[in-house]
């Protein structure tokens, strides 16, 4: 492990790894001394985030990290399924919970409040350490149960292969509750003796989970400068944007940004780099502990998800469907079906001969089209966000003679012309059955607070089906309402 003079930067403060500890070690003696089996934390991103973390691991309590963007609603769910009976909540979001026994404690220089639900214990897989809920096709949130080994295994395998890039300062651009960012964030440097620049969210431009200000995210970016980030490929869209309209670059300190949670786009990815952005496209999913492939600097392939990370398995079924192993989930909060060797993971693909995997869209979401051709819509989708005036895109055409979409502008400013444009650029490449005829713009962007994404991003079809069906002459009901895995 590197030398390190500090393992967080909150922007205001550092924390060395011997400070860190001290934090932990009281958190962790806090906990004991409650009885805590279920931990909760809702919170934004702060140094007290990686404390309750690295606590409740040491301390083997289960962590169920709550995403702000939950609704009240979704927030009550996740409650009752994991049996929380602690949360640790910014003082003001406490509140939620008038009648519960709460004590302000204060963990790693915040002010929080400790608050204890009445709650009956809840049967889990075995092993299970850490609970991260994902959105399905109904509100409920879903639980994946993760074990420690499992994540474990995927940190290291982050470490082992990243070390080349000399990875001394990772900034924290997604939201801690987002798997992704917990494991390969937060864990993987930490581990490694990298420091971990944690700031709250607003301070990179992020409200909720997809309103981003890309202005103050290259703002903080040059001021904090570090050598590698974590994106959605809708984050690297309107920074690329906002970098290629001011005339600037990104900092020449970067030699990672990882991109993921979607298919990027080669032009994007062509796009970044000439802007100074080294983005690199990676593939994975909450049942396999988050990241499976990884491009990397000398193993890159734009088009792809990259290489399986050491720790992972790849493999295609006869049917197209990619299968993975080496890191997989516990299983289901709720479910007592085992998790089997080599999960399926949804999404169809192949595997070249240089181990490279292409990632082609999800099973489920193949549109069959009135003529009987079989289209996938995020093929579609990837060609239309490769445009610079789309942010967002979802693509409907099942039974229909003609495919239609959604769209979502890289900024709101942008015109309804330019969306049209970039549409005609967009069909141009694809072939006629393949082209999008008819478009509407979206009422909102797709975020879980409108309702119409979930929380890593995703795109919730059916809501937004629901929502624009009308501009689109298309009757609801004429549609599947499968949706997309968190």
């Amino acid at each position: 492990m590197m030398a390190n003079d500090g393992a967080l930067d909150d922007g205001q403060r550092t924390w060395s790894s011997a400070e860190l500890g001290q934090e932990v070690d009281w958190l962790v003696d806090h906990l004991r001394a409650q009885r805590t089996r279920v931990l909760a934390t809702l919170m934004d991103n702060s140094p007290a985030w990686v404390v309750a973390d690295l606590a409740a691991a040491q301390t083997g309590v289960v962590h169920v990290p709550l995403p702000l963007f939950f609704t009240g609603e979704q927030i009550a769910h996740v409650l009752r399924a994991a049996g929380v009976d602690t949360v640790l909540a910014l003082p003001a979001l406490a509140a939620r919970w008038p009648q519960a026994p709460s004590a302000p404690c204060e963990v790693a220089s915040q002010a929080l409040a400790c608050v204890r639900l009445p709650c009956e214990p809840v049967p889990m897989p075995p092993h299970t350490a850490k609970i991260t809920f994902t959105s399905g096709t109904t509100g409920a949130p879903k639980g994946v149960c993760l074990a420690a080994d499992g994540m474990r295994r995927v940190s290291d395998a982050l470490v082992e292969a990243m070390a080349p890039l000399d990875i001394r300062r990772h900034l924290c651009a997604l939201p801690f509750a987002v798997l992704l960012e917990n494991i390969a964030g937060v864990m993987a440097p930490l581990s490694r003796g990298a420091t971990c620049i944690v700031l709250p969210l607003q301070e990179l431009g992020l409200t909720g989970s997809s309103s981003f200000d890309a202005a103050r995210f290259q703002a903080a970016v040059v001021r904090h400068q570090p050598h590698s980030i974590i994106l959605l490929p809708q984050m690297l869209r309107a920074w690329a944007a906002h970098l290629m309209t001011s005339g600037q670059r990104a900092p020449a300190s970067l030699r990672m940004v990882a991109v993921g949670g979607a298919a990027v786009g080669a032009k994007l990815l062509h796009g970044a780099r000439a802007l100074g952005i080294p983005a690199y496209e990676g593939y994975g999913l909450s049942e396999g502990a988050s990241v499976q492939t990884l491009n990397l600097p000398g193993a890159d392939r734009i088009g792809t998800a990259g290489r399986a990370l050491p720790h992972a398995r790849l493999r295609v079924a006869a049917d197209g469907e990619i299968e993975i192993a080496g890191s997989l989930f516990a299983g289901y909060l709720g479910s007592t079906e085992p998790t089997p060797p080599w999960w399926p993971t949804g999404d169809l693909g192949t595997i070249d001969a240089d181990g490279f995997v292409y990632v082609q869209g999800r099973k489920k979401l193949v549109l069959i089209t009135a003529f009987g051709r079989n289209v996938s819509p995020e093929w579609v989708e990837t060609a239309l966000r490769d445009e610079n005036a789309i942010g967002q895109a979802v693509v409907f055409g099942d039974a229909q003679a003609a495919l239609s979409a959604v769209l979502w502008p890289v900024q709101p400013s942008v015109p309804d012309a330019a969306l049209q444009a970039a549409v005609e650029t967009a069909n141009a490449a694809l072939p006629d059955y393949a082209r999008v005829q008819r478009w509407t713009r979206a009422r909102a962007a797709f975020s879980p607070e409108s309702g119409m994404a979930t929380p890593n991003g995703r795109p919730q079809r059916a809501a937004i089906l629901q929502e624009h069906a009308d501009a689109l002459g298309i009757a609801p009901s004429d549609h599947p309402t499968s949706q997309d895995c968190s």
